[in-house]
C-alpha cells in the first residue's frame, strides 16, 4: 500500500490538486486500502496542529498584513532606495535591500515577491531595466524572506522536532544577510555591464524623511530579536507583540491603516493562516503513515549503506532536497521529510540547527527553480512575460543561492555561530 500512497500523491499533484489536499487524499486512499479506521485522520491532524509554537504563524501573518495595509511596502522601498539608489543599478539594489528589510515583516517569499514586485517591477522597467532582469532580481531576493527571521519554515521545523525556534531564527540571520550581500554584488556587476541607470543623490532632508519612514519597519525585526534573546517573550508571544506594534504603527505613525480596514485584514489573515495550518495538519497524517511504515529508517539505512562519509551524505541530502523543492511546496516537504533527514544527518554528526538550515535553504531555492517555482510565476504574472525568460535571467542569482547553501552545508559556523553565542 505504501506504493499506492506515493503514486496517488504524485498523480494528484500532476492533476493540479493543491498540495494539502493531495496529501490528504493520498493518505485517505492508503487508510481505506489498509483497513485502518478513518478516525486516524482527525486525530493525527489535531496532533499536528496542537502546538503552542504554531500560534506564531497566524500572529506573524497578521502582523505582516497590518504593516502592509499600513503602507509598509512603499516606505520600505523608499527607505531602500534612499540608501542605495544613487549607485549604478540603484533601483535593482533597492529591490534586494527592500527584500532584506521586508523579510523581517513577512517571513514568506511569495508575500515578498507579490508585495514588492507589484511596485518595483513596473518601476524598474520604466527606468530602463530589462523586464526579465527586473522579475529575476525580485523573485530571487524574495528567497531571503524565509531565512531572515521571522521565518515560517523555521517555525515548522522547530515544531516538528522540538528544536528551539529562537535558535533557528538566529541561525538564519547570517546566511540571509550573506545571501543579500552577494546578490547586491551580482546586481552591481550586471548593472555596470549593462549600463543600468542610477538615481539622484537625495538631500539630507529627504534622506531623514525616508529614513524615519523606514525605521519603523526595521524596529519590528529588532523588537522580535531583542525580545526572544532577552527572554522577555517566546517566539509565539513575539508574534502577538508584533501584531500590537504593527497596529500601533499603522494607526498612529503612518496613519494609512484605518479602523474600518481591520475586519478585512483579519479576514485575509485568517484565510492565509487556515491554509497553512490545514497543510500542516494533513502533512502530519501523511508523515504518520510514513513513520508507521518505517520509511524514515529505510531511507536512513539506504543512505548510510552507500557511504559513511559525512560530506558525501550532506551532498546527497542537498541533491535530493533540491530535486524535491522543484516540485513540492516548502512546508509540505518539511513536514514529510525533515524528521527523516534530521535523523540521517545527526548520525554523521551534523548539528541539528545546521541540519534545519540545510533543509530550509534547499526547499526555499525550489521557489525559484522550474517547473513549479512559485516566485517565478508570481513575478511572471506581474511582469507579463513568459517564465522561461525569467529563468535564464535568474541564473546568476540562483548560483548565489547555491553558493550560500554550500557554505551552510560544509561550514557549520555559518549557521551555528550566532545561536551558540547568543543563546
Amino acid at each position: 500500500m505504501i506504493t499506492v500512497l506515493f503514486l496517488s500523491f504524485i498523480i494528484f499533484l500532476f492533476m493540479g490538486v493543491p498540495v494539502a489536499f493531495s496529501l490528504g487524499l493520498s493518505s485517505l486512499i492508503y487508510l481505506v486500502g489498509s483497513g485502518i479506521p478513518l478516525m486516524v485522520i482527525p486525530q493525527r491532524m489535531f496532533a499536528g496542529i496542537n502546538s503552542f509554537t504554531l500560534l506564531c504563524i497566524p500572529g506573524f501573518i497578521l502582523a505582516g498584513n497590518l504593516m502592509n495595509r499600513g503602507g509598509i511596502s512603499d516606505r520600505i522601498i523608499a527607505f531602500a532606495n534612499i540608501l542605495v539608489g544613487p549607485i549604478r543599478g540603484g533601483l535593482a539594489q533597492a529591490n534586494v535591500v527592500a527584500s532584506m528589510v521586508f523579510a523581517g515583516v513577512s517571513g514568506t517569499a511569495v508575500a515578498d515577491t507579490a508585495s514588492l514586485g507589484s511596485l518595483l517591477i513596473p518601476a524598474m522597467h520604466k527606468e530602463g531595466y530589462d523586464l526579465e532582469f527586473s522579475c529575476a532580481v525580485t523573485a530571487s531576493s524574495s528567497c531571503i524572506g524565509p531565512i531572515i527571521p521571522p521565518s515560517m519554515p523555521m517555525i515548522i521545523a522547530g515544531t516538528l522536532t522540538g528544536l528551539s525556534v529562537g535558535k533557528l531564527f538566529l541561525a538564519g540571520a547570517v546566511p540571509g544577510i550573506l545571501m543579500g550581500l552577494l546578490m547586491m554584488i551580482v546586481t552591481a556587476v550586471l548593472s555596470a555591464r549593462r549600463g543600468y541607470p542610477k538615481g539622484e543623490r537625495p538631500s539630507w532632508r529627504k534622506f531623514w524623511h525616508e529614513f524615519y519612514g523606514g525605521i519603523w519597519a526595521l524596529m519590528m525585526m529588532v523588537l522580535i530579536f531583542a525580545g526572544i534573546l532577552s527572554g522577555w517573550f517566546s517566539p509565539t508571544e513575539a508574534a502577538i507583540v508584533a501584531c500590537i506594534y504593527a497596529m500601533f504603527v499603522g494607526l498612529f505613525v503612518y496613519k494609512d491603516l484605518k479602523l474600518r480596514d481591520l475586519p478585512q485584514v483579519l479576514k485575509e489573515s485568517a484565510i492565509m493562516s487556515a491554509a497553512i495550518i490545514t497543510l500542516v495538519g494533513l502533512a502530519n497524517v501523511f508523515a504518520w503513515i510514513l513513520a508507521s511504515e518505517r520509511i524514515p529508517q529505510t531511507i536512513a539505512r539506504a543512505m548510510m549503506s552507500l557511504t559513511s562519509n559525512k560530506y558525501v551524505i550532506i551532498l546527497l541530502v542537498n541533491i535530493f532536497l533540491l530535486f524535491v523543492g522543484m516540485f513540492m511546496e516548502t512546508i509540505a516537504a518539511l513536514m514529510t521529510l525533515f524528521p527523516t533527514l534530521l535523523a540521517v544527518l545527526t548520525q554523521v554528526s551534523v548539528d541539528p540547527i545546521q541540519c534545519a538550515m540545510i533543509c530550509v535553504l534547499n526547499l526555499i531555492i525550489g521557489l525559484i527553480t522550474p517547473p513549479v517555482g512559485i516566485c517565478l510565476f508570481v513575478a511572471s504574472s506581474i511582469g507579463k512575460i513568459p517564465v522561461n525568460r525569467i529563468v535564464s535571467a535568474n541564473l546568476p542569482y540562483l548560483l548565489v543561492c547555491l553558493l550560500v547553501l554550500a557554505l551552510v552545508s560544509f561550514i557549520p559556523a555559518v549557521s551555528t555561530w550566532l545561536p551558540s553565542m547568543l543563546m
